[in-house]
């Protein structure tokens, strides 16, 4: 499958190597987009603390950031700044507020992984909890579990003293309605309609494409310890009992001590045929920069898509997948198999969002 990247030409090359010094090194993730790559610049690399996040992680990272420079453990740092979205019904796609499975229920995933004990943890369908990254990292702490779906996932978060509420807010009961009552014409779900019209309830444009959002977030603090957190409500509209990459270690989250973390939005079931996460991490631990390490886990998911549902007319995957990854030497980079997308980077200074890297085109 053909990649469609961009080629370096003579002026970006000398832009870029004025920009970051004669004996600076340069590798094509830098040198992708005047923006993307700019966690090598001599501005940011190094500077610790630092959290990088999705696109809706701007609060997320400066959360991150400022426990880190109190002292708090890089885990507990990532997961408060999380805990924002999660608690914000604004957000559909996390947490409270987060869309429905197609019976109109709320299920969460997310998964946590602590650097500097390698330990990791999940929660995965669980309903009714507002908070699934705490109980993940519950899970981590108080079981010999790594992972705990469902029922049992409840169960566990009930005995931890996790109060249970109804999740689904007012906005998101209504979307799910809208794509409940217009998904068939020759169903009993009827969208409002006046006595002449006919074949009432079709999904048009924007209202086809379900929402896949998701929060992950990376933080490394001034001992170069490093942890991740990666928290969702999933696909919008799921089967139910759906379950993606974000609570699966090695997919959705990976964190390794010793070199970094990496961790993903997006498609989850292209992800989790892939592992990318995990492909990341090994990635940066044989020397590439973190750009470089998230182009080559799309490029790994372009390849594996063969379903011809899954492509577009010119082979390329009909979906979006988005890597984030942080080194322990405080480098970040983005990329996605689609261009547009940025990621939250916060370094001590003011949030701010930053190009990805791509694959293809649009």
């Amino acid at each position: 499958m053909k990649d469609v990247f961009p080629s370096l030409s003579r002026r970006l090359f000398i832009k870029a190597a004025a920009l970051f010094g004669a004996s600076a090194a340069i590798t094509p993730s830098e040198l992708f987009s005047e923006t993307a790559g700019q966690s090598m610049s001599r501005r940011t690399q190094g500077r610790v603390p630092v959290s990088i996040a999705s696109a809706n992680g701007l609060e997320a990272t400066r959360r991150a950031v400022e426990g880190m420079r109190r002292g708090d453990d890089t885990l507990d740092a990532v997961i408060a700044g999380v805990n924002i979205v999660e608690n914000d019904p604004d957000d559909d796609t996390v947490g409270y507020g987060g869309l429905p499975n197609e019976d109109g229920v709320v299920e969460l995933d997310s998964c946590v992984m602590h650097g500097p004990t390698m330990r990791g943890a999940g929660v995965a369908a669980l309903r009714n909890i507002k908070n699934p990254s705490l109980v993940a990292q519950k899970v981590l702490e108080r079981s010999d579990h790594v992972l705990i779906v469902g029922e049992g996932a409840l169960r566990f978060a009930r005995a931890h003293g996790f109060r249970e509420e109804n999740l689904l807010t007012d906005a998101a009961r209504e979307k799910w309605l809208r794509w409940k009552e217009r998904l068939s014409t020759k169903d009993d779900w009827l969208p409002e309609h006046g006595m002449e019209e006919r074949d009432i309830g079709v999904l048009t444009g924007a209202e086809v494409q379900r929402p896949t959002g998701t929060i992950n977030c990376l933080g490394l603090n001034d001992r170069a310890e490093i942890s991740g957190v990666t928290t969702t409500s999933g696909l919008a509209y799921k089967i139910p009992g759906r379950v993606g990459d974000s609570p699966i270690l090695g997919a959705g989250l990976y964190v390794d001590g010793k070199v970094g973390a990496a961790g993903s939005t997006g498609r989850g079931e292209a992800n989790l045929l892939s592992l990318a996460s995990f492909l990341i991490v090994e990635r940066m631990r044989a020397g590439d920069a973190p750009t470089d390490a998230c182009l080559a886990a799309c490029r790994r998911i372009a390849e594996q898509t063969k379903m011809k549902r899954l492509r577009d007319k010119e082979g390329r995957p009909a979906f979006n997948v988005n890597f984030y990854a942080l080194n322990v030497r405080g480098e970040h980079g983005g990329a996605s198999l689609w261009s547009g997308k940025q990621y939250a980077v916060n370094d001590g200074e003011e949030s701010r969002l930053v190009d990805s890297a791509y694959l293809f085109a649009r």
